[in-house]
């Protein structure tokens, strides 16, 4: 076996990561079921199966994990790491075991009191952070805020390289339930979200997601505007998105107050989805640098899991 050489896994709720690693270079990918769908199952032969071409090439080698692999509902449950938490606090925290001749280590995720006084947890993306961190040194360097765009938006509060708290925001599942299983946009409910966006009609949604008293009180515009004004619902979709996502935007701002006042803020996650969060933050002032999630997803593994 040669020692430089292991896999990483991103085992989140929907889908499952595998890269094989030799240091920093990826040798090759594969992707398997989520979490949600493995519940129950046997994640071990899931896992088994999945790599069984590269064990035959290469023998066994460690498998390091990250993501809801450590959730109740996961493999393994891996307890919370209270913040304020760094990369040392993580490592030394590993869930390190064996299981069919497999040495296996999962990142635990974080906890902590949030800025609105409630508990709160990550599992994946405090990875996904610590990854952004090799990858960008000058982030853990003094005060700074990231935003993890995805299923649950995280805004992450840092300070000298250290977690000290996150808020999470439900957005990115908001709007697939309402794309999807409300009346809204009953006719676009098969649009990707990932695909070329109308710019304009997400720009009006953060418009009039800044204006509004609340999301409950415009979110109706997407349906009512189709039926008065003729907004095709292609247009409906990416304003509704402007509408969660500027809204999610403006509510994060107000929670963290002083930490992201004039800061530039780190954007981690998909590129297409990290477009809409800098344009909803250049319109309340806030200039942005972004980095691939999967990519920092990555680097995180490497960097808290790799003696």
């Amino acid at each position: 076996m040669n020692d430089a050489r292991f896999i990483a896994a991103d085992w989140g709720s929907s889908q499952l990561r595998l890269y094989l690693c030799d240091g920093s270079r990826v040798l090759d990918e594969c992707s398997g079921p989520g979490i949600a769908t493995a519940r129950g199952g046997d994640h071990a032969g899931i896992l088994t199966a999945a790599i069984a071409p590269w064990r035959q090439a290469h023998g066994t080698l460690p498998l390091r994990m990250a993501g809801m692999v450590g959730s109740r509902n996961g493999w393994i449950e891996v307890p919370y790491l209270e913040c304020p938490a760094d990369a040392a606090a993580l490592r030394a925290s590993l869930q390190r075991f064996h299981a069919q001749g497999l040495d296996v280590a999962i990142v635990p995720g974080l906890a902590c009191t949030n800025p609105q006084g409630a508990p709160d947890v990550m599992r994946g993306e405090e990875t996904q952070v610590f990854g952004a961190l090799a990858l960008q040194p000058a982030l853990a360097e003094g005060r700074r805020v990231l935003a993890l765009p995805g299923t649950h938006c995280k805004w992450v509060h840092l300070q000298d390289g250290r977690i000290q708290r996150f808020q999470t925001s439900f957005s990115g599942e908001l709007f697939e339930l309402l794309r999807r299983h409300s009346q809204l946009v009953v006719a676009a409910h098969d649009k990707p979200h990932d695909q070329a966006y109308d710019a304009e009609a997400f720009g009006f949604g953060l418009r009039r997601a800044q204006a509004a008293a609340s999301l409950g009180h415009v979110l109706f515009e997407a349906r009512s505007r189709q039926l008065r004004e003729a907004m095709p619902a292609a247009a409906a979709t990416d304003f509704l998105s402007g509408l969660v996502i500027g809204s999610d935007v403006r509510g994060a701002l107000g929670l963290l107050g002083w930490q992201a006042d004039g800061l530039e803020i780190g954007l981690v996650g998909a590129p297409t989805l990290c477009v809409r969060y800098a344009q909803a933050l250049a319109r309340q002032g806030y200039a942005t640098a972004s980095l691939d999630g999967a990519q920092c997803a990555l680097a995180g593994l490497r960097t808290l899991t790799i003696d």
